[in-house]
């Protein structure tokens, strides 16, 4: 069987289906819902294969080390409690094909867990609200006032109490607020930045160029250069109120969204896949959002166990 990375989904799958079976808990119908979900694709068995081999890893490791690794994301950073603990636990887990558990997520100066919003008042007076799974540096102690954008997403709101600039940075360039409000998201292809109001220079890394854009555009930006210009989505900033708001989305779309402000898997079944949505979903009760779907769609909510919850045809 390959060793190769296994989506992050599905090794959350795989966790959660061990802390199930481990545990001892689970019903003979839990066990074979396992076993029908390890056969049902060569991705499971392999992602399950790798969790037994994390796990021999760090057989020998200190007990609570150890006992992190098996816990839930959430429950993973409240047990980690030096540097040590988390190089180890965090390079174990990208080893198994989780990248957003790597070092510069652990050790950003601000960073939020799986389905956590968090806003911060800077020294200067700016607002910086967190999604979900975001981590930042913050540094404003040179020249400059700078933000470090490691993953996730962030709303950016300036503040005027210091004269210094303020820029944000990502691993594909640098963005100047002109006295603004934004939002700037770490994509797999790079890094997208809406602009709310007023404008924002963009500068990719290996491009000598900045380019102005203006309230109500939108770009994805890459080390070498920028995109095309788009309109900013409605309810694009939504989530900084603990909402998502969506217009004519599929609905595998929106359940992939509504993934990412919770643990475990969630998915839905192809023959409901492309039906479409519009609506508000709450980000803070992700089960009251998926609740909120039955009365418009031909879809029923199964619920495996906690950490496996799929969205099927009625």
């Amino acid at each position: 069987m390959s060793h190769a990375p296994v989506s992050s989904a599905v090794l959350e799958a795989a966790i959660a289906w061990k802390l199930c079976l481990d545990e001892g808990s689970g019903s003979t119908d839990e066990r074979n819902e396992f076993m029908r979900w390890h056969a049902a694709d060569e991705e499971h068995a392999r992602a399950w294969l790798q969790l037994g081999l994390l796990d021999q890893r760090v057989s020998t490791a200190a007990g609570p080390a150890r006992h992190a690794l098996m816990q839930s994301r959430v429950g993973l950073r409240r047990q980690l409690g030096g540097l040590a603990g988390m190089l180890l636990i965090g390079g174990l887990l990208a080893w198994a094909g989780v990248p957003s558990l790597a070092p510069n997520y652990w050790l950003a100066d601000q960073r939020t867990a799986t389905g956590e919003l968090r806003t911060l008042r800077l020294e200067d007076g700016t607002l910086l609200s967190l999604n979900s799974h975001t981590a930042v540096d913050i540094d404003f102690k040179g020249e400059q006032r700078l933000i470090t954008l490691h993953q996730g997403e962030i709303s950016v709101e300036t503040g005027h109490e210091d004269s210094r600039p303020l820029l944000v940075r990502t691993e594909d360039g640098r963005l100047r607020p002109l006295g603004t409000r934004f939002l700037v998201s770490r994509e797999a292809t790079g890094t997208r930045l809406e602009v709310l109001q007023s404008s924002v220079a963009a500068k990719p890394l290996n491009s000598g160029d900045e380019q102005v854009l203006r309230e109500g555009q939108q770009v994805l930006m890459n080390t070498n250069g920028l995109g095309p210009l788009g309109p900013v989505a409605v309810g694009a900033d939504a989530w900084t109120r603990g909402m998502l708001v969506v217009d004519n989305v599929r609905l595998a779309d929106l359940v992939a969204r509504l993934g990412e402000y919770r643990s475990g898997h969630l998915g839905v079944a192809d023959e409901v896949a492309d039906l479409r949505v519009s609506g508000s979903f709450p980000l803070t009760d992700t089960d009251l959002a998926l609740a909120s779907l039955l009365p418009a769609l031909p879809v029923k909510i199964e619920r495996h166990t906690q950490w496996w919850v799929t969205v099927s045809a009625k």
